[in-house]
Parts: structure tokens; sequence; C-alpha cells
């Protein structure tokens, strides 16, 4: 029976938000979805049935390998669609979100590995994000925020955190893509904004964005 489109936005959640140990709250989900806790109660019991989750009441959920694969489907469909629109279609990184929440309920199978065969099966989306394999295995990744780096230390910039328009335009503006090299000149011990430097010309950056971006050295 093919999962509905409140279900994958579910299972996606549960993706975003499980811990090492496959584990999140029903007040995590509540919180992330913006929907009242018995209703996540009653979705969770369902998704329990599927085999997707362990449900016990006043208890964490446990994400199950079976859920954990078809969360990591519906995050494949998003991101596959997200790198066919800026590597075919030319949107910029800041433009495909939206779009790509669409798009990622088409049930078709074989569209989505034609976009995959298409796009030479890409390892990451626009935003340096993992995509799942076709079996949901996803690469894992050594990475760490900008705003834990130190003064001296270069990195490269790998991926973000929030694939939020304004964001990506911020970055932008910065002309900070990823793959770029960044030294780090300064950190304010006020507000612990960031003095950067790409291709020798300097950048600031707030304590907000450095918290969003992800590098690796």
């Amino acid at each position: 029976m093919r999962t509905t489109l409140t279900e994958e936005n579910y299972l996606k959640a549960l993706f975003h938000l499980v811990d090492n140990e496959r584990k999140v709250t029903i007040n995590e989900l509540s919180k992330f979805l913006n929907v009242k806790m018995p209703s996540v109660n009653n979705m969770m019991k369902k998704f329990a049935e599927k085999k997707w989750v362990i449900y016990e009441t006043y208890k964490p959920l446990i994400v199950t390998e079976n859920g954990r694969r078809e969360a990591a489907l519906v995050v494949r469909k998003h991101r596959l669609t997200e790198m066919f629109l800026v590597k075919k279609m030319n949107f910029g990184w800041e433009n495909v979100h939206e779009i790509a929440e669409q798009l990622e309920h088409v049930h078709s199978q074989i569209f989505f590995d034609k976009m995959d065969e298409i796009l030479d099966h890409p390892k990451f989306d626009p935003h340096g994000e993992p995509i799942p394999d076709k079996d949901g295995n996803i690469i894992a990744q050594d990475l760490q925020k900008l705003s834990s780096c130190e003064i001296g230390e270069n990195v490269t910039f790998a991926s973000v955190t929030l694939s939020d328009d304004a964001f990506l335009t911020y970055l932008n503006d910065r002309k900070l893509l990823l793959n770029t090299k960044v030294k780090i000149i300064k950190i304010e011990s006020f507000d612990k904004s960031m003095t950067i430097e790409i291709d020798g010309k300097t950048e600031i950056l707030s304590k907000k964005a450095t918290e969003k971006i992800l590098v690796k050295k």
C-alpha cells in the first residue's frame, strides 16, 4: 500500500530528528511538524502497526530498520529532485527546496531512478547533504560546525544544516559556496561573529550563520 503525503512528511521528520540510538520523542515530532501531540500519537500508532516504529506510551519512539529505510527513501526523492533542478534546470540552490517538497511525493520509482541515472548517481545534494541510495543507505560524513573552529584553521565548506532561501541567499552574497576553502581570521569575543578569508578576501559571518555551516578539515 502506498504511503500518503502526511505519512511521508512524518517519515521525513523522523529521519531528521532521530538520535544515534534511533530514538525520538512525541513532543519533538509535534514541535518539528507543528502538529498537536494527540495527532502525532495517533499517527505513530499507525506507524507501529506498519513496523516502522516501536511505540510505547510515555516512552521515546524507536525507529525500526524498516522505518529508517522508508524515511531515507522519502529524503532520497527530495534530495535527488533538488540536485536535478540545480544541475539540469539551472535553478539556484536557494530556489529548489519548495519545489522538491512537492515532487518528493511522486510515487513512481522509475521516475526517480531515471533522474538518478541522468545525474550520474550523485552522492550529495546541492546543499552538501548525502543522498540515500535505492536501499536507503547513506554516506556518513565527518563534519563539524564552522562555529566550533578556531582562529588560524583552514577548512572546506561542505554542507549546510538549513536550506532556507534567505540563508542561502546570504551565503550567495558572500560568495560562500560548497567546496569553498575558508580560513578563520578572527572570532569576536562579544558576539562570536567570525571573520573568514575566501580567495584572499575577508567576510564577516554572524554566530547564527556559523552555527548552520558545516565544514571538513
